[in-house]
């Protein structure tokens, strides 16, 4: 009898593409994820379509650009009834099990106003079954696992506070009781008992900040051999730049990347040390993500199960003198993104630059469990393309969306900018050769030339790019006109019942 084919959907939160190709892969330790990536297949030109955590997710699981799920803030609710990852998968028999988070804000017209679900913006998207609850704010049963390992835990956020005085001081706990750690052990020990055909979502918190890392992973790089941030290396000639640049290097600093430092400022060294402080963060997940490929190699089931492995975002990390990813540079989208077929014996190694968004994975598992993609779902299936036959028509740009504004509490963009909240937002539009940046609120564009690199200056202003602002401008909005919300776009009602195309 033939043994029932596994799915294996993993998100490192944070993680920046250039940690596997580019100007941070040479100093990142990532032996498994790029082992995998040698017997896969590797999209390199792949990008979140929104920012940060909650939209990202969002946009992630249910395959739509923001502007149609509208879960455009952290807690900002997603409707309820919109078809995602899990609930298509239901349909296909499978039952799709939560290791961690998806950062979905319940919708408040299926809930009560008192009920605890619509109090926090760390909620589950439906379908999923909840296997264990690792949620940044909460982590109840992690906190659960260091009290019962005799530490003293402090409330969020002190829990991920360092243990002494030095950015570099380890973490409160020890290695093996790490979030990270915790994690893989309750993956492996759920999957180890469970009949083989299982749907798992596995959600790692790191390398997000806070910065915090246990030994021997706060040290395992030296700061001194990494590179400082790209960019213009004056602040004030960055924030000239464009009326956006201020207010948003002052929502995210240095300091807001570790707990108990609110003074740090963004010196070389400390720079750095962020930036090693990340990269141990993620070569701690990569040591945990490699003990579970190895087990599902162990127990015969690493040919049996479709493995995904992307980010949901990336992170500034200094570059452009900014931190998070509240930002419309590329080291805020640009993420990695490895699928293993196990059917596809012929994309082992290889690596495509055809663009790619993050609407595109649910699509791809969808099609792979033999499970139709809603017609709601802008994304396309990903299988074309890792079985060799890249169709005529797969796109030639990607397009993210970034909204920056809180109607609960005003932002310093609404503040600095004197806009409201609906006209706080922006999108980017990246060819193989351009980026536009196109905001709203009447704020002026940016147009960037790819081929001059991360340092390119903006040329919207130049009159000789009038044409090219012009037709990119244009495209911008014709994508958005041809991917405008579509639940019944295809369906029509005649004398025989709805039809649907």
């Amino acid at each position: 009898m033939t043994q029932p084919e596994n799915v294996l959907f993993v998100v490192i939160d944070q993680l920046r593409a250039d940690c596997l190709w580019g100007a941070l892969a040479d100093h990142a330790v990532l032996p498994n994820i790029r082992a995998l990536a040698d017997d896969a297949m590797a999209f390199r030109n792949h990008y979140s379509v929104a920012n940060p955590c909650g939209p990202a997710r969002a946009s992630l699981l249910t395959g739509q650009y923001a502007m149609n799920h509208r879960s455009v803030r952290n807690g900002t609710p997603l409707p309820h009834d919109k078809p995602n990852l899990a609930t298509e998968a239901r349909k296909a028999g499978y039952q799709p099990l939560l290791f961690g988070y998806t950062d979905i804000a319940k919708d408040p017209r299926v809930h009560h106003p008192n009920d605890p679900a619509v109090k926090s913006y760390e909620e589950v998207i439906p379908g999923f079954d909840e296997v264990v609850e690792m949620r940044m704010e909460e982590s109840i049963p992690w906190r659960a696992h260091l009290i019962a390992r005799g530490y003293d835990v402090p409330d969020y956020p002190d829990n991920f506070r360092q243990s002494g005085p030095n950015l570099t001081d380890p973490a409160l706990y020890r290695a093996e009781d790490s979030d990270t750690a915790f994690l893989t052990d309750q993956t492996i020990a759920y999957l180890r008992a469970s009949r083989p055909g299982w749907f798992a979502h596995l959600t790692y918190l790191r390398p997000h900040p806070p910065l915090v890392a246990p030994e021997p992973w706060n040290r395992l790089i030296d700061p001194a051999s990494l590179p400082l941030p790209v960019g213009r290396a004056d602040r004030s000639a960055a924030e000239a730049a464009h009326p956006f640049v201020a207010p948003a290097l002052a929502a995210n600093t240095a300091a807001d990347m570790v707990v108990g430092f609110p003074d740090l400022e963004a010196t070389d060294d400390t720079i750095r040390t962020l930036r090693a402080l990340y990269l141990g963060l993620a070569a701690e997940v990569d040591h945990h993500l490699g003990r579970l490929i190895a087990w599902l190699k162990d127990s015969g089931q690493y040919d049996r199960t479709l493995i995904v492995v992307t980010a949901d975002h990336g992170e500034m990390l200094g570059d452009h003198h900014a931190w998070g990813k509240m930002n419309y540079h590329a080291p805020a989208w640009h993420v990695p993104l490895i699928i293993r077929d196990p059917r596809a014996t012929g994309a082992r190694g290889i690596a495509t630059d055809a663009p790619t968004e993050s609407i595109d994975i649910t699509p791809t598992i969808l099609d792979w469990v033999g499970q139709a993609r809603p017609t709601t779902m802008d994304g396309r299936s990903l299988l074309p393309l890792i079985q060799g036959d890249t169709p005529p028509d797969w796109r030639s740009y990607t397009v993210s969306e970034l909204d920056f504004a809180d109607p609960a509490a005003p932002t310093i963009w609404e503040r600095s900018l004197g806009l409201p909240a609906e006209r706080c937002n922006l999108a980017i539009l990246r060819t193989g050769t351009h980026v536009l940046v196109h905001f709203n609120g009447g704020l002026p564009p940016l147009l960037f030339d790819r081929r001059d690199g991360p340092g390119a200056l903006n040329r919207a202003t130049d009159p000789a790019e009038a044409p090219l602002l012009l037709a990119l401008t244009q495209q911008l909005l014709n994508h958005r006109m041809a991917h405008a919300e579509g639940l019944f776009a295809r369906t029509r009602a005649t004398r025989h019942g709805h039809l649907t195309t």
